[in-house]
Parts: structure tokens; C-alpha cells; sequence
């Protein structure tokens, strides 16, 4: 794993793509451009268009150590399903990426690698005073990198914060589980914490949310492959730029 980045003006992190690869190719091509890391959030398949695309351009990004992607919660469940083991299989959403994985022409290798990649897959990464998670932060986050096989154990701990968030044990209206954002406040001052997983911005632009400790979170979903669009931010390398956040942008 290439981490920290080395030799790039910056890093551009990436909110869901749930096989939204059209747009995920924009944030590509625009960060090569710009010579910044790319690292993407996590959930990279289900949903979207063409979530076996999407998975060619993150696999392509690692074979040339441009960029990496985290450990989502859709891509642990995945993983598990193309193992064979019993998953509840959503029509819409891993049932929809499992048929395009189906008819893919590549379909033995790219799951052979999903696989592999996955198992391997960071559930969170941290740089300086930047933190990078897919569902939700916990203080152990600050202390300890995660697990190296967290893709392939049962998500426990921390591990399951950073792929699910903290649910409340109750249920919404429409099946999905009610989360708590009681970890923000837990955040310390001059913590930026980056996630995808919950699509809480109205406005279609990145959401940032300060906690009572004075660290913040920043929400990166903004609903790529489930209607709405691709969001990301490019971020100076605190090395060379002292950690600040940069503008954020859509595709």
C-alpha cells in the first residue's frame, strides 16, 4: 500500500461511486491532471450503471500507484457474495452489480481481484490532522491503523464504525437502520475527519459538520449512482501545506 503519498501536489479524496464510472473517470482523468493521489472512500460498486468499470479504473489507479480506496461497507459485502456466502441481496443494488459482473468479458478476473483487493482494502487511513473513513469515526482511529485483512474478517470495534457508522438500533420508515452522530462530537479540535456513506448534504455539495471538541467531519456522498452525483475534494498534502481543506467540488 502506498501510503502516505509521495510526489503529488495534493490529494483528491472521493466520495461513493456505487458504479457511477463515467463520473468516477472525470475525477480520475481531472486528478491526473493535476497530479494528485486519489483516494476514494470507499463503496465503489451496487446501484450505479457499471460497477465492473468502476472497478477496472480503481484497480488501474493502484497498479499505477496513483491512489487507493478504503474499506466500504457495500465493498465487504461484495466480497463475501462473490465468495458464495449468504448475503441479502438487494435487486437494486448488489443484485444489479452482481448481473453486470456476470456479464462482464473479464468477469473470473475482476472478481478474482475484488476479492483480493477488498481483503486488503484500508478501513481507515490517517495523514497529520486528516482522517479518512468511509462510515464513521471512533477515537481509536487516532491511536492504531486498522487491521490489514479487515475485507476479510467480520467487522468488529472500530472496524465496524468505519464501515457502518453507529447505529441507534432502531429502524427508519423506509428498512434502512437509524445512525447517531454522537462521534462527531467526539472529534478533537483541529481533526478533519472524510466520509462517505450517509448522503446528508441538501445542497448537493459536500457537508461539513463541527463538533462540540471542535473537529470536524466532512460528508461526501452525495448519491453517485443513486440519482444524484460524484462529489470530491482536493486536499494540499500537510507536509507541504499545513493540513488546511480545499475547495470542494463536483462532478
Amino acid at each position: 500500500m502506498i501510503w502516505p503519498p509521495r510526489g503529488f501536489c495534493g490529494i483528491r479524496v472521493v466520495g461513493d461511486v456505487h458504479g457511477d464510472a463515467e463520473a468516477f473517470r472525470a475525477a480520475i482523468e481531472g486528478a491526473r491532471a493535476a497530479n494528485l493521489f486519489l483516494l476514494q472512500l470507499g463503496d465503489l460498486t451496487d446501484d450505479g450503471p457499471d460497477s465492473p468499470e468502476a472497478l477496472r479504473l480503481m484497480f488501474r489507479l493502484l497498479d499505477e500507484g496513483r491512489g487507493l480506496f478504503l474499506l466500504g461497507n457495500h465493498d465487504h459485502k461484495l466480497r463475501r457474495a462473490l465468495l458464495g456466502e449468504k448475503v441479502a441481496i438487494e435487486p437494486e443494488s448488489l443484485g444489479r452489480c452482481l448481473e453486470q459482473l456476470a456479464a462482464a468479458p473479464d468477469r473470473a478476473a475482476l472478481a478474482a481481484r475484488a476479492v483480493a483487493e477488498v481483503e486488503q482494502a484500508p478501513a481507515w487511513l490517517r495523514l497529520g490532522d486528516l482522517l479518512f473513513v468511509h462510515g464513521g469515526f471512533h477515537t481509536h482511529m487516532l491511536h492504531a491503523a486498522p487491521p490489514r485483512d479487515a475485507g476479510a474478517r467480520r467487522p468488529a470495534g472500530a472496524v465496524a464504525r468505519a464501515l457502518f457508522g453507529e447505529p441507534t438500533g432502531r429502524t427508519l420508515p423506509n428498512g434502512k437502520p437509524e445512525r447517531s452522530y454522537r462521534w462527531i462530537d467526539r472529534i478533537p479540535r483541529g481533526m478533519h475527519v472524510y466520509l462517505g456513506h450517509d448522503r446528508r448534504s441538501t445542497d448537493g455539495r459536500p457537508l461539513r459538520v463541527v463538533g462540540e471538541q471542535g473537529g470536524d467531519a466532512w460528508f461526501l456522498d452525495t448519491g453517485a449512482g443513486k440519482g444524484g452525483h460524484l462529489s470530491w475534494m482536493d486536499l494540499p498534502l500537510p507536509q507541504a501545506a499545513g493540513g488546511g481543506r480545499g475547495a470542494a467540488l463536483s462532478a
